[in-house]
């Protein structure tokens, strides 16, 4: 497995806690990688994508705080220097991302534009 040196994406340690949780659990499937990536759609043309997934061949892996990575390598532009983080409040819960990237995004924090 070739393994990227500097992750191109940084996880906050609420995000790492919480990855790791969904990793503990009794059916996670230990061959998945957590896959970082993005698709076309959402309301601001682009919506990140965060889930466990097997690994294809056009993708860079990497590890982050023991956590094996995978970023399709035609996605690493939109992604370099992102930040993931994990909120559990009451108000706001689940993934987000800070993109330095994006030059707009939308209010429900998983949409963006370049």
């Amino acid at each position: 497995m070739e393994t990227v040196i500097n992750a191109p994406v940084t996880l906050t340690e609420s995000a790492i806690q919480e990855i790791k949780r969904l990793m503990a659990d009794d059916g996670f499937d230990q061959q998945k990688f957590l896959r970082i990536g993005v698709k076309g759609g959402g309301c601001s043309g682009m919506t990140y994508i965060l889930e466990f997934d097997q690994k294809q061949d056009n993708d860079e892996t990497f590890v982050i705080n023991g956590i094996p990575c995978i970023i399709d390598k035609a996605h690493g532009i939109y992604l370099v220097g992102m930040e993931v983080n994990w909120e559990g409040g009451l108000n706001s819960r689940g993934f987000t991302f800070n993109n330095p990237n994006a030059s707009k995004t939308c209010g429900c924090g998983t949409s963006f534009a370049v």
